[in-house]
């Protein structure tokens, strides 16, 4: 499975963006598909999941209520629909995949595959 993540750019804060994570060699429907980022100097967080057959979505704790992911199996493509953005979202988020039957949702070291990074730059 090959990702592609794209959409990110600046953005003042209070803003929204929508990320776009475009799945390509293989079809992602038996996949749960995950959002990543990484701030400079930090560690990779844990954004959201959202399960193979979109039944089922988690979010972390610092963007619960402003983002929103989705997924198209038809056109093998997530989306992450980004909200009231601030600064502290700034970073380099990662669309990633992880079979439907793991478990885990928020561990990046569970998922297989991953797309290159969009960058998120909230400022005003």
């Amino acid at each position: 499975v090959q990702l592609q993540a794209f959409g990110g750019g600046l953005v003042q804060p209070g803003g929204s963006l929508r990320l776009t994570c475009a799945a390509s060699g293989r079809s992602v429907s038996t996949y749960n598909m995950g959002w990543f980022r990484q701030a400079p100097g930090k560690d990779r967080e844990f954004v959201a999941t959202i399960k193979w057959s979109g039944g089922s979505i988690y979010y972390g704790d610092s963007v619960k209520g402003r983002f929103t992911v989705s997924r198209d199996n038809s056109q093998n493509t997530i989306y992450l629909q980004m909200n009231s953005l601030k600064p502290e979202d700034t970073a380099v988020y990662y669309c990633a995949a992880i079979p439907y039957y793991r478990d885990s949702y928020s561990n990046s070291n569970e998922y297989d595959y991953w797309g290159q990074g969009t960058l998120v730059t909230v400022s005003s």
